[in-house]
Parts: structure tokens; C-alpha cells; sequence
């Protein structure tokens, strides 16, 4: 299979923690996930990765792997990466610049009160993601069990709208806002399954899905229709974005156990598998559509509710 001048028939926007590294191991385990990513992108098909992840874990664990299997040389891979802060472009011979915005960094002062208070009162359960550019990122610890990690969140994130507020910055925690003096919400406590986010409130997986069009529309013609995929609520973003500006897309949900909400485009999710284990199996069954070999996403169930 190889590149032609035409519209590629989609691209694809994966979300990384879930669909492309286990949640477990925070690195690519699934059995053939990597080698039907990199089939797709020798077929032509166009592969933005859009996380919260920073740049430095995505060419260790993600990129790293891809490059050393052998990216194919005409392959259009990118990476927008601490939500659209932080991107970079990948060809066969490695990785490109990187480029951040400034502009939506959480303020230094904030990022140190942050993370020490990481360390020093909470570096039982979590750790600082000293990678981050534009965020500020506090991670469960491979050595400390999910249940024990998610007790303490809360209380984590409890202390971090009090260091908001101590510092007369605006910030929301869990659908609540917290106005500045002049009323502004400009901040935002992001929790996750194994992580909390503290990141503007301008970054998202939507404005990762616009960014990610205008890295590819710099390096050929974007594709006629959309698959994104994420294993949480807030990765519909990407879905919701493509679909306002007109475009076709549907959505692979590899983790619904929030439920499956309703959209005006199709969610497929899963029959027997969630995560990594999840988005190897979609990979490979699209990877069979684009061979011909089979006609739709058979595997996972799809819904529609407009």
C-alpha cells in the first residue's frame, strides 16, 4: 500500500493514555497495536496522537517505539501533546522541533507552590511529571494500587484550589468555579484515572483536534472523514470539535464504562475488551477495512442518537 496524491479516506486522532498505552503500564503492551499503526501509516492514513501526555513521554513511550519498528518515510504523523500546548512532527529520521505556547502555561510561581506541595505532603501515592511544559501534571505511582491512588486525590486536589486561591488565581475543580478578585476562571484542576491536570482552561482535546488539522493541512491534503479515539468523557471533545466544523467523524470510546453519551455521529465502543487491549483490536479491524478485507468496524458495537 502506498501514499497517492488523493484525499486520504480518514485520519485518525488517538487519544494515548487507554487506547495506544496500557493505563497499567503507561507504555505500549498490546499485542499488534504497534504493527497495524504503523500498516495504517504506510497505507496513507494520516495518525495525530492528541493527549495531556508531555512531549518527553510521548517520544519515550509512544514515538520512541514507532520510530524504532521503522516509520515508513512518507508516513504523516504528528503529536499535540499537554492538550495543545506543546507540539511536534514525526518522519522517519526522528523528531522535529518542539513547539510550545507560552501563552497557556500555568504561571510559575503556581507550578512550583504545585508541585512541591506534591512532594512534600503527597509523594506516597503520586509523582511530579517533571516533562510538562505548559501544565502541571501529578501522577499516580506505578507502585501504589489504583483504589489507594484515587483516595487521595480528592484530598491532593483539595490543597491545590487552596493554593489557587492563596495566589488570587481563578480556577474550576470538578464543574465548581472559583473567580479570581475580577472574576476570571482562567485555571483548571483536571482529575483522571491516574492523574490530576492542572492546565488553562483554553487547552483541551477540541483545541488538540484543531491544532492537529493545521499540522496536517501543512503536509498534504486532510482527509474526507474522522476517527478519533479516547477511553473517557472529555476525549468526545475531539469528536465534537470535528463534528461542528462540518466534518464526518465517528468516535471509539475503548473504556464507556461513564456511559455512552449522545452525540449526532457514531460512538462505537467495544464488545469484549476496554483500553490498549481495546484500541489494538479496532486498529486491526480497520486496518482490514483499508485492505479490503472487511467492510465496516463489525467488532464494536455502534451507536447513534441524534
Amino acid at each position: 500500500m502506498q501514499l497517492t496524491p488523493d484525499a486520504p479516506p480518514f485520519g485518525l486522532l488517538l487519544d494515548v493514555d487507554g487506547p495506544i498505552a496500557s493505563p497499567v503500564t503507561r507504555s505500549i503492551s498490546a499485542p499488534g497495536l504497534l504493527d497495524s499503526l504503523l500498516e495504517l501509516l504506510a497505507a496513507g492514513i494520516p495518525v495525530v496522537f492528541n493527549t495531556g501526555r508531555s512531549d518527553a513521554f510521548l517520544r519515550e513511550q509512544v514515538v520512541g517505539p514507532v520510530l524504532a519498528a521503522g516509520l515508513p518515510a512518507a508516513a504523516r504523523l504528528h503529536a499535540v501533546c499537554e492538550k495543545g500546548a506543546v507540539t511536534f512532527s514525526v518522519t522517519a529520521t526522528g523528531v522535529g522541533p518542539i513547539a510550545v505556547d507560552e501563552t497557556v502555561a500555568v504561571p510559575a510561581v503556581a507550578a512550583r507552590r504545585l508541585e512541591a506541595l506534591a512532594r512534600e505532603h503527597y509523594g506516597d501515592v503520586l509523582f511530579v511529571d517533571a516533562g510538562k511544559r505548559a501544565m502541571v501534571s501529578l501522577e499516580q505511582r506505578l507502585d501504589v494500587d489504583s483504589a489507594t491512588y484515587l483516595a487521595r486525590q480528592p484530598e491532593f486536589e483539595a490543597a491545590a484550589l487552596a493554593v489557587f486561591a492563596d495566589l488570587g488565581l481563578g480556577v474550576t475543580w470538578k464543574g465548581v468555579d472559583h473567580p479570581d478578585p475580577a472574576g476570571a476562571v482562567d485555571w483548571r484542576i483536571d482529575p483522571t484515572i491516574i492523574s490530576t491536570d492542572v492546565e488553562s482552561v483554553l487547552l483541551g482535546k477540541d483545541r488538540g483536534a484543531e491544532t492537529a488539522l493545521r499540522l496536517l493541512a501543512a503536509d498534504g491534503p486532510l482527509p474526507t472523514a474522522w476517527r478519533t479515539v479516547g477511553d473517557s468523557r472529555t476525549d468526545y471533545a475531539m469528536a465534537e470539535w470535528l463534528h461542528a466544523q462540518g466534518h464526518v467523524v465517528a468516535h471509539v470510546d475503548v473504556r464507556p464504562a461513564d456511559g455512552v453519551p449522545v452525540t449526532a455521529y457514531p460512538v462505537l465502543e467495544p464488545r469484549h475488551t476496554v483500553n490498549d487491549l481495546a484500541g489494538a483490536a479496532w486498529l486491526a479491524r480497520l486496518l482490514a477495512v483499508v485492505r479490503g478485507e472487511a467492510a465496516d468496524d463489525a467488532d464494536f458495537d455502534a451507536h447513534l442518537v441524534a
